[in-house]
């Protein structure tokens, strides 16, 4: 029940009341970005939702115009407390996890929930997908996750995967909120930020 109808309701009257805030946070750190970096003030990407469906993902843009993707050789974004790509206040909102505010809005649209596997690039078919990925797609895509809330960037693509199919397994308003308290605690203490892996050549 809680799978199918609780975790959006529950993502619904959270996005709504978190709303004024977020739009706080929109205005002020749209501001500062402008300011100290100039335009655009988001970084607006094609994400792989639930059932496969392409959406729009909003987040702060935290890398400076035209920066190039670079890639871990697993896959998976490449991130670094040096990384010269990333502007000076992007390092500050990367930090604290605050980029990611805008996802509220998708959360409010339905493309997101609050926790969840984090989504991925739509770079393969969902038609050619395996059935575990497929699997990985029954929910929408979250904010947060069981990877980002125990582990940040500490472990592999791959073991990400595998956690996030163990959350499907035993998705519940309990771990719900576990996944909540914890990724708090998480960016609160500031561990497990920034991780160098292999760079994909």
């Amino acid at each position: 029940m809680y799978k199918n109808y609780g975790k959006r309701i529950c993502d619904l009257i959270l996005s709504l009341i978190a709303l004024p805030i977020v739009g706080f946070f929109i205005v002020v750190i749209g501001i500062s970005i402008l300011i100290f970096d100039g335009r655009p003030v988001f970084y607006n990407s094609d994400r792989r939702g639930k059932n496969g469906k392409v959406y729009k993902m909003y987040k702060f843009r935290t890398m400076k115009v035209n920066a190039p993707d670079l890639r871990n050789s697993d896959g998976s974004t490449f991130n670094s407390s040096d990384d010269m790509r990333v502007t000076k206040i992007g390092k500050i909102l990367r930090k604290l996890s605050i980029d990611e505010i805008p996802q509220i809005l998708n959360v409010l649209t339905g493309d997101m929930s609050f926790i969840g596997p984090r989504p991925n690039l739509p770079s393969k078919k969902y038609s050619e997908m395996t059935k575990d990925e497929k699997k990985r797609l029954s929910v929408r895509p979250g904010i947060t996750g069981y990877s980002q809330a125990y582990y940040r960037n500490s472990i592999s693509q791959d073991e990400k995967y595998k956690n996030d199919l163990y959350y499907i397994d035993h998705l519940t308003f309990g771990l719900d909120v576990k996944i909540f308290i914890k990724t708090i605690g998480s960016v609160l203490k500031q561990k497990n930020i920034y991780v160098v892996r292999d760079e994909k050549k």
